[in-house]
């Protein structure tokens, strides 16, 4: 059924799903191009033959112009492509007003025919005070009720609520709570990110998209509008966002700026290109730097295009295979902004652990790197675990993980210690960033599938150290400990 949105995969609080639409499936995280049909840079066959699908148009444009009377795959000749058209919310934004009704704009919609349409919200936008933001929240939720009726008799359309707040986290709650539970709208969107990504004000970004993602159903899709950049990409996903929409591929094109998954670079500071998609492997930078603008724009916005479709992808991978964690350190030191949004996620764990799948259909090792590998949901998890740990005796043997085998059970090390005091004690494994393992459970995954550096830093040791101490005081009354002598973690005796 149209609107139908089935999970297939999930890591984090991210996942792969399929949304069902009158002209097909698509699997989200998706990425929409916006498409302007004024301006003739790149075309949608361009869009079609770089591997995407789908891509979003102005609605508000389209009418205005008239450029599409009747069915909008038939006169833009995509009837292949899932069709999103916004509303005019983004002239709204940059211009205070437009000369049209949100019934007008949505009852066009309707008549051409998208797949994804969107209501004419109010957005936030950078208001001024509270009370002017409140306004924006109220008009649009208003807006969404008023043309429920033209909604309902358009069901071969999912129609979007975009949810407004902006920063004021307590606004946008109270939006997303109210646009969740009208259940005329099968996707909601977060509205009004534009001027915060362009001030690189990533820990509100995130704030943002916690705030309404954990207060809407797990069912509904949520789009983030403006999401075009790659470095923030799998940040958003991790969260919970299923699709994204940009015009940042042309707009960063027509400004000679080159996109990479990391970062944004200037075309005439760059000498060489590292990409090999089609453009980067033709054309040097001075070759496009001695092109006519319009050529130069063409193929710059061809290669962003690219480079964002990448980022998609390879964050799916990271899906997959369940370390969107790893990815997600990985990515954070593309640019202080970004581990700044990455240290802000961390404050979301237990909402990241608690989404998380705890076993996936391959079992793939974990990588530790540094105290913030403390907030994977493996570690969180196994700490939970630890709290609730009853001794069945009054001693603790504790081991240190220097220089044994994993699994730990079978290291004939251990096993001669185990021999001596199973009857007797309870036996664990010193590790980082884990505290103790419990001897009798420690083939569990992913008690030994993991690898941790050689050199673990000082900030991870003490964190360890103090979870180790706390454990011990608080449940035991004698240890012995072994093969500690030239381990780096220092534990306290009782």
């Amino acid at each position: 059924m149209i609107g139908d949105f089935e999970v297939k995969d999930e890591d984090l609080a991210g996942r792969i799903g399929i949304l069902e639409t009158k002209h097909g499936k698509i699997e989200t995280p998706v990425f929409f191009p916006v498409i302007n049909a004024l301006k003739s840079e790149i075309g949608i066959n361009d869009i079609i033959d770089i591997g995407f699908n789908n891509f979003i148009t102005n609605a508000y444009i389209l009418k205005k112009n008239n450029l599409v009377t009747t069915d909008i795959h038939e006169e833009l000749k995509s009837q292949k492509s899932v069709i999103m058209t916004d509303s005019g919310a983004y002239q709204i934004l940059e211009y205070g007003e437009i000369e049209i009704s949100n019934k007008e704009i949505v009852e066009y919609q309707s008549k051409i025919k998208p797949d994804i349409a969107v209501i004419l919200d109010i957005p936030t936008g950078e208001a001024e005070n509270e009370l002017e933001a409140k306004y924006t929240v109220e008009e649009t939720i208003k807006r969404a009720t008023e043309v429920e009726d033209i909604i309902t008799s358009s069901s071969d359309i999912i129609w979007t609520h975009p949810i407004q707040g902006g920063k004021y986290l307590d606004l946008l709650k109270y939006s997303a709570q109210k646009a969740n539970n009208n259940d005329k709208y099968k996707m909601l969107a977060l509205g009004s990110p534009t001027v915060i990504m362009q001030n690189y004000d990533y820990t509100s970004l995130i704030d943002m998209i916690y705030t309404v993602r954990s207060n809407i159903s797990r069912g509904k899709p949520l789009h983030l509008f403006g999401g075009g950049v790659p470095h923030i990409i799998p940040f958003a996903i991790a969260l919970g966002v299923d699709s994204f929409d940009s015009a940042s591929y042309i707009l960063y094109a027509r400004d000679n700026r080159y996109i990479t998954r990391n970062r944004t670079l200037r075309l005439d500071k760059m000498e060489y290109f590292s990409c090999s998609c089609p453009v980067c492997s033709k054309y040097s930078p001075k070759d496009l730097l001695e092109m006519d603008n319009k050529n130069r724009t063409r193929l710059l916005a061809i290669h962003n295009l690219y480079k964002i479709l990448e980022e998609i992808r390879e964050t799916k991978i990271a899906i997959k295979e369940g370390r969107l964690f790893e990815y997600l350190q990985e990515k954070a030191y593309s640019h202080p902004s970004v581990y700044s949004a990455f240290l802000r996620i961390l404050k979301y764990h237990d909402y990241l652990e608690k989404y998380d799948p705890r076993v996936k259909g391959e079992v793939r090792g974990i990588l530790l790197y540094d105290s913030n590998s403390f907030y994977r949901p493996e570690i969180i998890r196994h700490d939970k675990f630890m709290m609730q740990f009853k001794p069945k005796h009054n001693l603790a043997v504790i081991i240190c993980y220097d220089n044994l085998n994993v699994p730990f059970i079978y290291d004939d090390y251990i096993k001669d210690i185990a021999y001596e005091y199973e009857n007797d004690a309870d036996i664990f494994i010193a590790v980082p960033f884990y505290g103790l393992i419990p001897l009798s459970i420690s083939e569990s995954y992913p008690l030994s599938q993991f690898e941790i550096p050689t050199e673990i830093d000082d900030l991870t040791l003490k964190l360890t150290e103090n979870k180790i101490n706390e454990f011990i005081e608080k449940k035991y009354k004698q240890i012995k400990i072994f093969n500690c002598e030239k381990s780096k973690l220092h534990i306290m005796s009782v």
